[in-house]
Parts: C-alpha cells; sequence; structure tokens
C-alpha cells in the first residue's frame, strides 16, 4: 500500500477530499451513540463546503490529508492560534483535529499523518485537541506524548470528551535536527 500525508489547500479536490472522510467517520464515530436520521441530518445540514474552503484559505490553518493508494482515509488541520481555557494562556496553542478512517487505523497510516502534522506543529507551544472518548485515536495520541488537560464533550451531539494537550519543548526539537 502506497501511504502519503501531504499539505492540502482550500480547493475543490482538496475539500471534496476532506468531506469524504469527514462524512465517514462522523457515522464510524456517531453510529452506535446517535439516531442514524440525526447524523445525516448533521451532514446535509452542518458541513459546509464553502465554510470549509475559506477556513482553509486562512493562512493560520493548515490542512494535512493522508492518501492510501490515492484514497484519502485520515486529515489533521491546524489551526494557530486557537487556545482552550484549560490551557496555559502564556503559551502559544495550536488546535488540531486528526482523524482517520477506522478501516485505515493502521500503525503506518497513523504514523504518516501524526510525522506530517507534528512538523508541521513545530512553531508552537502546545497542541491540543478535543477528542470524543470513544475515538480509536485516543490511545495513540496519548502514547505520542499527549495528556487529558480537561473532560468536556465534542462534536455536533456535545459526546463525552478529553481536551489532550502536548507540550512542545523547542529544546528538544531543536536537538532532533542535529
Amino acid at each position: 500500500m502506497n501511504i502519503i500525508s501531504k499539505f492540502t489547500v482550500g480547493s475543490e479536490e482538496g475539500i471534496s477530499d476532506l468531506i469524504t472522510i469527514i462524512d465517514a467517520s462522523v457515522y464510524a464515530l456517531h453510529q452506535e451513540l446517535v439516531p442514524e436520521k440525526d447524523i445525516k441530518k448533521h451532514i446535509e445540514e452542518d458541513i459546509d463546503p464553502r465554510k470549509m474552503i475559506n477556513d482553509l484559505n486562512d493562512l493560520s490553518n493548515q490542512l494535512i490529508i493522508t492518501y492510501a493508494d490515492d484514497q484519502p482515509v485520515g486529515y489533521s488541520i491546524l489551526k494557530s492560534g486557537v487556545s482552550h481555557p484549560s490551557l496555559s494562556e502564556e503559551k502559544r496553542a495550536t488546535e488540531m483535529s486528526f482523524v482517520i478512517l477506522p478501516e485505515f487505523n493502521s500503525p503506518e497510516i497513523r504514523e504518516s499523518l501524526w510525522k506530517k502534522s507534528r512538523s508541521a506543529a513545530s512553531f508552537t507551544d502546545i497542541i491540543w485537541i478535543n477528542i470524543m472518548t470513544n475515538d480509536p485515536l485516543l490511545e495513540f495520541l496519548k502514547e505520542s506524548g499527549f495528556s487529558v488537560a480537561a473532560d468536556t464533550t465534542a462534536g455536533p451531539f456535545h459526546l463525552p470528551s478529553h481536551i489532550l494537550q502536548l507540550e512542545i519543548s523547542k529544546k528538544q526539537e531543536n536537538q532532533r535536527f542535529y
């Protein structure tokens, strides 16, 4: 399987690939917790390609999509300068979305998307993510160094979640490149 994670712009093709992943992942994460009609309604009414294009064309946001044999299977969105009340106000924070379709949740795909995302966020002090407690990627993120900063809710259906944070050490970061 050929796996590649790459930066993607808010073009029609990039947004189409992103929406493909979002639609499938919303179903996968919510199918046993929320009635199907509510999931369909959310997808039809709340996922707006034009808003996504505008958000992604904001220079403080970055989209990375992972492809397996040219099929979009995961994405990460980094939003610079976005913090959360449970995080230190003195540090630069970057919000991250990190999604991989369940049928493609393999070590190779997780590592590909994580390495590209981590590299893209090297400028920040803290990476944070609001992730549902039933998300299969929760354990991977904890293994990657994230810790729970707060308990909250996430997503369109306000289901139980954690705010995870990863503090970026500039000293360690600089040592890696020598």
